[in-house]
């Protein structure tokens, strides 16, 4: 039974951020509504540590027990897994402050967090984010050869998550141990029935306003251009993909992007872990701290990453 917290967080998103979302009418606008930061109190024994790697600028979050592994490079590199996190937000929005619950969460865990601040549209619309994302993949990989890496991804950047692994496979670059997509955005065409059945459950998101957001990210690309699978990746190719763990709202415009995500990914032989979670709200891991349900996504996704958290030989990766 979905708990009171998570009918209270969606009932309060309803009223406050869908309305002001469906007023918005431009980046600067949505913005105002997204990047907003604060509430979120840092735990203590978790160190964050502005980093760059792949050229890319970021944070390292780190528990007490391994931000000494980071700062000594000659150290001897700890058995605990790296993870590349990527913040969600419509790629035109968020922070990596906003997102610090996830990765402080991971950290906590058991997890080397790299939170990677990948640019964003309008400013550098498509391909920019996505080569980002791909350049820190691939710098954790050369600075640290022999540790396991997964990624982590919520809304438009579980997307990303998956364009940038469908890029890693075209380039025969050996893929993450695993994968947790949180609500991921997967299709900017609209496709998938609940952009319409759940026009008004949804506690966030107006079907419309999604393309509006897509729309930043890929401006002048025609309806067949935004089926690129690097662009909407539930049309890419996942065989040889690593497990993936995926977590989607039943009321959420964007359930169906999951769905289909899981569909396509389980025909292609990856090891999938799906699961839809009635009431709660799009992102309700953020508000893990007061939201039972997502703190239970989280632990999920921990206990799933932890396990399949083990180096990807190349012929394993391009299989």
């Amino acid at each position: 039974m979905p708990s009171l917290q998570a009918r209270l967080a969606a009932f309060l998103i309803r009223h406050t951020i869908k309305p002001r979302l469906a007023k918005t009418k431009d980046v600067q606008g949505i913005r105002a509504v997204f990047n907003r930061g604060g509430l979120y109190k840092v735990p203590a024994g978790i160190r964050i540590t502005p980093a760059a790697v792949g050229g890319v600028p970021g944070e390292w979050i780190l528990s007490c027990r391994s931000h000494e592994w980071i700062e000594d490079a000659n150290q001897a590199q700890p058995p605990s897994p790296i993870m590349l996190f990527l913040h969600g937000g419509g790629y035109v929005a968020c922070t990596l402050k906003t997102h610090r619950p996830y990765g402080c969460f991971f950290a906590q865990h058991g997890f080397r967090v790299f939170s990677a601040d990948y640019r964003l549209a309008p400013e550098h619309p498509f391909p920019a984010g996505l080569d980002d994302a791909v350049a820190v993949y691939r710098g954790l990989q050369t600075q640290f050869p022999d540790s396991p890496i997964v990624i982590a991804g919520d809304s438009a950047a579980g997307g990303l998550s998956l364009a940038a692994m469908l890029r890693l496979k075209s380039d025969d670059v050996p893929l993450p141990s695993a994968a947790a997509l949180f609500s991921p955005f997967t299709d900017l065409t609209g496709g998938g029935e609940s952009r319409v059945s759940n026009d008004d459950r949804c506690a966030m998101f107006y079907g419309k306003g999604l393309d509006t957001i897509g729309g930043y990210y890929t401006p002048g690309v025609d309806a067949k251009g935004l089926r690129n699978p690097l662009i909407s990746p539930v049309y890419g190719d996942y065989s040889g993909f690593p497990p993936m763990l995926i977590h989607a709202g039943e009321d959420e415009t964007l359930r169906d992007d999951s769905v289909r995500l899981a569909e396509r990914a389980r025909a292609a032989g990856v090891e999938i872990d799906f699961k839809l979670w009635p009431v709660v709200p799009h992102d309700w891991q953020l508000l893990y701290t007061l939201v039972p349900e997502g703190r239970a996504s989280l632990e999920l996704a921990a206990a799933f990453l932890t396990q399949h958290a083990v180096p990807r030989t190349r012929a394993t990766a391009s299989r």
